[in-house]
């Protein structure tokens, strides 16, 4: 007769078992409803769902299968980086001489050498115009040099197709080694008693703001349904450069609007001459691109927050133009010959450090190391290999802190209200035409933590369509509670 402790052990178990996801190859009947209802096919999901200790997964789905990845492919960028790089490291602008200074005379080129700073505004550059200023530098005679050598080749934007119908947003912005305020102008733009009006932010000299936009009912946090790209009309002999803005305008909307459309080395050039002008600086000579002479002296310099900051304002609000830089200097700092192009080198780098934890490249693909692409593709076992290794490395705590939480912040600040998730889950977004995607780490019901990656790929499906799905499979996720199948029992010998 079998003891009745056994018995009752064995019965608590069977009803933990069905109360439980045991670890399994094809999706739970919950998450494949949702799919079918969602009109989502099932090759259309790739899903891992794993212990974040040691153990298989407990959910795999197309996990092998190289999928549009979106912003999430910015978690291979940013913790590359912190390895590679060192939470510590700094991109650097420097304001250079190139020729003698005789009584406050620069008989030369003033060089502003890029040296992949994220963060130069054009505050920060009027701080080093200041500091030049201040050392008794009151005109330059020769031309305003921009020095983007650091990487090559020094422009990627040269010629490279928009990626959508909004060329002039700044998620757009295709970066280089000297970025200066994202390339942006900024404008107020406002409605009061006399109608809309607009205050630019940013001093570019000989940049006139004015615009052909028609007020309407609606509500201010879709006021760029109505927008369209900014009109620049090139100056004639003695007036100024027409920058127009078009399209319509709620009417109780007042904002700060920010758009890329001035070719970038005359905006830079615009700036430093209405700064340099506005502190009593005198320069009438040209910009142009070039490199800086070996001999050249340092007037001034400014770098960027440190890269362990610099993770957190990449992932959080998920910054496109700041990870493509990130990828650049990956690369710049791999091995490799200086010609080679600096993003192969990136490539090759990220290559090389996965297999060096373990995680087959097979099958990726990186175009610029940020998820805004057609052609980037990564696997969800490998993301979830790459999410596994940040959170055994040494900056981990760097990397964890980078990653939206859900209902908290960044672009989850929005998401997961009423979910379990909210609070616990931190994971990194991805959203394309045709593409939603989570990936990060959240806790189970039982608190036990997880790394979750979900790829939702489909070309019929728009992002507003398939959203309620993932965050659905998220929030099932985080209400279930997660065994590992039992070890067959010994045999009584």
């Amino acid at each position: 007769m079998t003891p009745i402790g056994p018995l009752l052990r064995r019965l608590a178990l069977l009803i933990a078992l069905l109360q439980a996801v045991v670890a399994q190859a094809e999706l739970p009947p919950a998450l494949a409803r949702q799919l079918a209802d969602a009109g989502i096919p099932a090759d259309a999901l790739g899903l891992i769902v794993a212990p974040l200790g040691a153990g298989a997964p407990f959910i795999e789905h197309g996990a092998t299968r190289p999928m549009q990845p979106a912003s999430t492919m910015k978690l291979v960028t940013t913790l590359v980086g912190l390895e590679q790089l060192g939470p510590a490291w700094r991109g650097t602008t420097r304001l250079l001489a190139a020729g003698p200074i005789r009584d406050g005379v620069l008989h030369g080129d003033l060089v502003l050498q890029g040296g992949g700073d994220m963060d130069l505004g054009w505050q920060d550059l009027q701080a080093m115009l200041q500091h030049a200023r201040n050392r008794g530098l009151t005109e330059v005679r020769g031309a305003l040099v921009l020095d983007r050598s650091l990487y090559q080749p020094t422009r990627l934007d040269r010629g490279a197709p928009p990626f959508d119908d909004e060329p002039d947003a700044y998620y757009n912005v295709i970066p280089d080694a000297l970025l200066v305020n994202g390339n942006l102008m900024r404008v107020d733009v406002f409605v009061d008693d006399k109608g809309l009006q607009l205050r630019p932010l940013v001093p570019l000299a000989g940049v006139r703001v004015t615009h052909e936009m028609t007020l309407v009912d609606g509500d201010c946090s879709q006021w760029d349904d109505g927008w369209k790209p900014p009109l620049v009309r090139p100056p004639r002999l003695g007036r100024a450069m027409d920058v127009m803005l078009r399209g319509t305008w709620p009417a109780r909307c007042d904002r700060t609007v920010a758009f890329n459309v001035i070719e970038r080395n005359d905006f830079i050039a615009r700036l430093v001459r209405g700064l340099w002008a506005g502190m009593g600086g005198r320069w009438r000579g040209a910009a142009r691109e070039g490199k800086a002479p070996a001999d050249a002296r340092l007037l001034a310099e400014h770098s960027s927050r440190p890269l362990s900051q610099l993770v957190r304002a990449i992932n959080k609000p998920s910054d496109n133009a700041l990870t493509r830089m990130l990828l650049l200097a990956i690369g710049q700092a791999a091995p490799g010959d200086a010609a080679e192009p600096t993003l192969q080198r990136g490539d090759r780098a990220i290559r090389a450090w996965m297999r060096s934890k373990g995680i087959d490249d097979g099958g990726l693909v990186l175009d610029n190391g940020s998820g805004l692409s057609r052609s980037e593709r990564i696997t969800a076992a490998q993301l979830e290999g790459l999410i596994r290794a940040g959170m055994n490395s040494r900056w981990a705590p760097e990397f964890v802190a980078s990653l939206p939480i859900a209902g908290i912040d960044g672009s989850l600040r929005r998401r997961f209200a009423g979910s379990p998730a909210a609070g616990w889950a931190r994971l990194k977004t991805g959203t394309l035409r045709n593409v939603v995607a989570l990936a990060g780490t959240l806790p189970d019901a039982a608190g036990q933590p997880l790394v979750l990656v979900a790829f939702i790929n489909h070309d019929a499906l728009k992002p507003r369509q398939m959203r309620p799905v993932i965050d659905g499979l998220v929030d099932w996720v985080s209400r279930t509670r997660f065994v590992t199948a039992p070890a067959p029992a010994a045999s009584s010998p």
